[in-house]
C-alpha cells in the first residue's frame, strides 16, 4: 500500500507520475516532523517494541515543493500526449502495444525529440518503417506541463485509499 504526498498547497506534488511513497518512507517523516498526516488507513496499525501509530493514507508535506513547468521528453509522455491512440491509424494502444514511433527516421537524421515522436501501433509501426514519406494524422508537438496533466488526470488512477479521490480531483 502506498501513501498519497501532498504539497503544502494541497494539490499533490505530481500527476506525472502520481506522487506516492511507502508507507514506510510516510512513516518515516512523519517520525521527522516533514509532514502533516490528512487521512489515515482506518484498520492498520504498525507496532514497534515502544511505539505504535496507525499508517498514513494522505499526508501533506509542510514545505513547499516548487513544481517543475518543464515536461521531459520519454515515451510514456509522448504515449500521453498522443492519448495512448495510433497517430497513422487511430486505434487505440495499451502500455505495452504501443510504440514509439520517429516521424523522420534517425537513419534519415531525425531526432529523439517531441516534434518528431508520436504514438503508433506495432502494426502501423512496422509498416512505416524506414520511409520518410508517410506522415502522421497530426503534427507531434511540445506539450505544456498543464496539457500532460490534463489528460493523464482523464486516464484511471489506482485509488489505494477512498479519501484520494477528493485530492485527485
Amino acid at each position: 500500500m502506498a501513501t498519497l504526498v501532498l504539497n503544502s498547497d494541497a494539490q499533490p506534488l505530481s500527476f506525472l507520475p502520481l506522487s506516492t511513497i511507502s508507507w514506510q518512507e510516510a512513516i518515516t517523516n512523519l517520525v521527522l516532523d516533514k509532514v502533516v498526516v490528512l487521512e489515515w488507513y482506518e484498520d492498520w496499525v504498525v507496532r514497534s517494541a515502544n511505539w505504535q501509530t496507525r499508517v498514513p493514507a494522505v499526508i501533506m508535506q509542510k514545505q513547499y515543493q516548487k513544481k517543475k513547468n518543464v515536461m521531459r521528453f520519454s515515451k510514456y509522455n509522448v504515449f500521453l500526449r498522443d492519448e495512448y491512440t495510433c497517430q497513422y491509424c487511430g486505434a487505440g494502444v495499451t502500455r505495452k502495444t504501443a510504440t514509439l514511433d520517429h516521424v523522420l527516421p534517425l537513419s534519415h537524421g531525425g531526432k529523439n525529440a517531441w516534434e518528431n515522436c508520436v504514438c503508433a501501433c506495432q502494426r502501423c509501426n512496422l509498416a512505416k518503417g524506414n520511409n520518410k514519406q508517410i506522415v502522421p494524422a497530426v503534427k507531434p508537438y511540445k506539450p505544456t506541463m498543464y496539457q500532460l496533466v490534463d489528460k493523464r488526470k482523464k486516464m484511471n488512477f489506482e485509488i489505494q485509499h477512498p479519501s484520494w479521490i477528493e485530492y485527485l480531483r
